[in-house]
């Protein structure tokens, strides 16, 4: 199996999802001005986020799962 670890992959997700929601809420507080491109920047960040940590927990779980506590 080749590419990032899982866990890498996870963390990857966790800090794209984290970033999605920081970017958000500084587009809503007008911190920053809201563009169509930063809203689009913050929602792809979010729902790839989600997906990659998704895989990283699939991924994880299947190279864990004969593993005993």
């Amino acid at each position: 199996m080749r590419g990032l670890p899982p866990i890498t992959t996870l963390l990857v997700g966790f800090f794209l999802v984290l970033l999605g929601a920081v970017l958000a809420w500084l587009l809503v507080l007008r911190i920053i001005p809201s563009t169509f491109l930063l809203n689009f920047l913050s929602y792809a960040a979010s729902v790839t986020g989600l997906f990659l940590g998704l895989v990283g927990a699939a991924l994880y779980v299947r190279l864990n799962k004969n593993k005993k506590p």
